[in-house]
């Protein structure tokens, strides 16, 4: 019998490259009704970043120095509650074949400037004030307490908009308990 390499293992349980969306009760206002792309998690932890927070703000609106660059009008999202002093910005695509999402993250300016000149519309720019973080074993502690639903990133995932819906149209696709779960409101009583 051949023992399995523990890096396999790994690998095979990890959930980068996938999304996170909150349970429909989670009441942690950093995490309500969120969708989380994961872009690392391995036996250390996980990291990520929420795609549906927007803020209303473009690069320009938070700094001057984007203001007249190809980076202006990049939108901005809150992407966790960890290191909400640091800026991330992101690029995303998918891939010509349709074999998934590509990501680029954590890009200075000059690299999203020069991937958005090569990739033009191919690719989508994005800019989170912090991130979203999770130590070793407290994601798995969560998906195993039903915290979050795991889901595949869908083709349509970039054409949400930056709030509520997105959350709610990636739920209803998960399963026919976690649609239900997502179509509950918020007061029992309207129920």
């Amino acid at each position: 019998m051949m023992e399995n390499d523990p890096s396999e293992a790994e690998a095979a349980e990890s959930l980068a490259g996938s999304l996170l969306l909150s349970h429909p009760s989670l009441k942690d206002p950093n995490f309500r009704r969120t969708v989380v792309l994961l872009s690392a998690h391995d036996a250390e932890g996980a990291m990520g970043v929420v795609l549906n927070r927007g803020t209303g703000k473009t690069l320009a609106d938070l700094d001057e120095a984007f203001a007249f660059g190809a980076l202006a009008t990049v939108p901005v999202l809150a992407g966790g509650p960890v290191q909400t002093d640091r800026l991330l910005i992101c690029a995303l695509g998918f891939h010509s074949d349709g074999a998934g999402l590509r990501l680029h993250f954590g890009l200075e300016p000059l690299e999203a400037e020069k991937l958005k000149a090569e990739q033009g519309d191919d690719i989508e720019l994005r800019a989170f004030v912090g991130y979203s973080g999770w130590g070793e074993g407290q994601l798995e502690n969560e998906l195993d307490h039903d915290t979050w639903a795991v889901s595949a990133i869908p083709s349509d995932v970039l054409d949400y908009e930056q709030n509520e819906s997105m959350w709610r149209g990636i739920l209803v696709r998960v399963s026919p308990e976690w649609k239900l779960l997502a179509e509950e409101p918020d007061d029992p009583e309207r129920n």
